[in-house]
């Protein structure tokens, strides 16, 4: 298992994600109504607690990422100098320190603002210093946008390292790009490394696992690295030096003697040579890579010279092999003498190390020591001799059928004894017949059933405790077909119907041009009732209705122009200019009415004469602010009373009886009224008094407060 997992580093929040996540814990936690009636004791500790709750919620924050991040000095020096490759030590460790940094100033500033907030006299004193302190501990943590930004990439790759074990059994593979590293993985592992014909498909490492002897092995692919100086070497390259300078490991050199991957074996050698102080201590094999296209017996003679000058200058810990991946020739003798190096090698330095003398003074060793010349056979009883010499008749029940059963014997489910012994397993049969997906065992016959005849029955298929069997209609599939010519047939109709193929019709030429008219002048009825009551035709203000479209035009409104146009329409219009002459006279004697019957009401207008002269006489004198507050009065009245016509407005003193019920009908007027209820709860959708309700919600700390003219930040 690896040592360290990376993975369960918590994500980093923004600058500005850190800020809500406080703020909103801050008002979710803590109390939020105060009022300036309370003792100043209480308020104190109401704005203390805010300011203390807001430094323990930032400072358990940032803790825990400058927790769960890695310490550089304390981890395995392969993952320490990783990092350092892939992220740059200093800055790591700067963003770190300026998180740790801003933490104790949060600290700091709290405890600063809540001694002021002992010493506030009132509740807008506390107030301000309370929003002073989470301001300057919201400026703490924007300002630490660049590093927490950094460490949240840096969090993001580190979950994208592979679990890599630097303690364990390993292998690494190394060499210049694309002379068969990764297909060599491939081969020994359930790895899936991306392999290309092209340098550099390789870009980080990548582990793969293998067994050999019963013991789980680590297999290590590494990027490619190039012939130059560390200094110029890049991060790719970089990480394949990590990994040779600390991990205790058997290392395998590739060299393409091919010469395909685009570098002479000159520059491979010179490579080995300027990374051999790296093979110091670990056990190397330098493969010679691709014999499939070029044998390592035809190879040029100088470059078979550079190779084994190579070999003998890197000491008696080197080995030499030849292997291909495309035949695979050699694959497994490279793995098996890598691990039986490495093996051999982990033994001699426990035996070489300080614990073996320990272990060593509490062990004693005996070699046997010949005791005669006599020779001692080994003996097997009689007994035992007999029961294998003895056949034994078995069933052979429970064994699926084979190729190799003889169906002609009679004795068919009797084997013996000594055929159980060299009885196959179900997955060398399996094999034999065909594979996995061909030929599978046959349980059916192990099953304990009442009666033998049931085994091979049919399973039935039970849903909610019914047969499915017993609801399958014989007929379905003919049934079916019925309906879907059904269905064909109404489609058909459908589609004929909207090519205009009108149906056959009963009535004549005659009767049927009645008929169009008559659905003509309907129309124009529909359509003319349309344009008079449409609501979204503009409404005319009280003033101009009644008036004429031109006001020079008055033979439109003339009683001759009325009685003709209504003629046309075969209407008698005798009545309704009657009607209209005396509407005209009413309103003639409305506009006459002296000031004392606008005060007085509209009843002493009955009694008066039509003369308005009689009724100045005897009224008596009215003054202009009596005159001018009785005109406002009556303006308003009938203002109130148009608004309440068009509003939802419930009249609470609605009598039935008004609108032409009597009252001596108690059941017409409980049905009324039962009628008006009804009709007020479909005003606001069918919702009743038992209904919930919930009223707009604004978020106090939002919406409360001095606030500074012009843009502001709501917190």
């Amino acid at each position: 298992m690896p040592v360290y997992n990376f993975k369960k580093i918590s994500a980093v929040p923004s600058a500005t994600e850190l800020v809500d996540i406080v703020l909103m814990r801050t008002q979710r936690k803590t109390p939020t109504v105060i009022h300036p009636g309370y003792k100043i004791t209480r308020i104190r500790s109401f704005y203390m607690r805010k300011i203390k709750f807001t430094q323990q919620t930032i400072s358990e924050r940032l803790g825990a990422i400058v927790t769960d991040f890695p310490r550089l000095n304390d981890i395995h020096p392969f993952y320490s100098d990783l990092c350092n490759t892939l992220y740059d030590r200093d800055h790591y460790k700067l963003a770190l320190g300026q998180i740790n940094s801003a933490r104790s100033v949060v600290d700091s500033i709290a405890r600063d603002m809540v001694r002021m907030v002992k010493y506030g006299d009132s509740l807008y004193r506390c107030k301000c210093l309370k929003r002073a302190a989470l301001g300057r501990m919201c400026t703490v943590l924007k300002r630490q946008k660049a590093a927490l930004a950094y460490l949240e990439e840096v969090r993001k790759h580190l979950g994208r390292l592979p679990c890599l074990d630097p303690n364990t059994r390993t292998l690494l593979l190394c060499g210049l790009p694309n002379v068969g590293k990764s297909s060599f993985m491939n081969k020994i592992t359930r790895g899936n490394v991306d392999v290309q014909p092209y340098a550099f498909t390789t870009k980080s490492l990548f582990v793969g696992h293998c067994d050999y002897r019963y013991l789980r092995w680590q297999v290590i692919d590494t990027p490619g690295i190039l012939d130059h100086p560390l200094e110029e070497r890049n991060t790719i390259e970089m990480q394949s030096i990590v990994a040779l300078a600390h991990l205790t490991c058997s290392v395998v050199y590739f060299i393409d003697i091919t010469e395909n991957c685009g570098y002479p074996i000159e520059e491979q050698c010179s490579l080995f040579q300027s990374i051999k102080p790296l093979f110091a201590n670990k056990q190397l094999i330098v493969v010679a890579n691709k014999v499939d296209e070029q044998s390592w017996e035809d190879l040029d003679p100088e470059k078979k010279n550079l190779v084994e000058n190579l070999i003998k200058s890197a000491g008696k810990n080197c080995s030499f092999m030849t292997m291909s991946n495309v035949s695979e020739h050699g694959v497994s003798e490279v793995k098996q003498l890598a691990c039986d190096k490495l093996l051999d090698s982990r033994v001699e330095t426990r035996i070489n190390g300080n614990k073996i003398e320990s272990v060593m003074n509490r062990l004693q060793v005996f070699q046997p020591q010949q005791r005669d010349n006599v020779e001692r056979e080994s003996f097997i009883p009689d007994a035992v001799k007999n029961q294998q010499t003895k056949t034994i008749r078995k069933s052979k029940a429970g064994y699926a059928p084979t190729v190799s059963d003889n169906e002609d014997d009679e004795n068919d489910n009797m084997i013996d004894a000594s055929q159980e012994q060299k009885q196959k397993s179900a997955r060398e049969l399996m094999w034999e017949n065909g594979g996995p997906g061909v030929w599978a065992p046959d349980f059916r016959d192990q099953y304990d059933l009442s009666d033998d005849s049931w085994k091979y029955d049919a399973i039935p298929e039970i849903i909610n405790g019914k047969n499915i069997a017993d609801f399958v209609d014989a007929d379905i599939v003919a049934k079916l077909a019925k309906l879907e010519q059904e269905e064909e047939q109404a489609v058909a109709e459908i589609e004929a119907a909207k090519m205009g193929e009108d149906e056959e019709s009963d009535l004549d030429e005659e009767e049927e041009a009645a008929v169009e008219a008559i659905r003509d002048r309907k129309k124009r009825f529909k359509l003319r009732s349309l344009i008079n009551h449409t609501d979204n035709k503009p409404v005319r203000p009280r003033e101009m209705r009644g008036r004429t479209g031109n006001g020079q035009d008055e033979t439109r409104t003339s009683a001759a122009a009325v009685k003709a146009d209504m003629e046309d329409y075969g209407v008698d219009a005798s009545k309704m200019i009657e009607r209209g002459r005396q509407i005209h006279k009413d309103r003639i004697r409305k506009r006459g009415r002296s000031l004392q019957s606008k005060l007085l009401g509209d009843d002493m207008d009955e009694e008066l004469p039509p003369d308005s002269d009689a009724v100045t006489e005897t009224a008596e004198p009215v003054g202009t602010k009596k005159w001018k507050r009785a005109k406002k009065t009556k303006s308003e009245a009938e203002k109130k009373k148009v608004s309440d016509a068009r509003s939802h407005h419930v009249n609470k003193e609605y009598d039935p009886t008004k609108s032409g019920l009597s009252k001596d009908n108690k059941e017409l007027q409980v049905m009324a009224k039962k009628l008006d209820r009804t009709g007020h709860k479909k005003w606001f959708g069918g919702a009743g008094e038992g209904d919930h309700t919930k009223s707009v919600h604004l978020i106090k700390w939002c919406n409360t407060g001095k606030k500074r003219n012009g843009t502001h930040y709501q917190r």
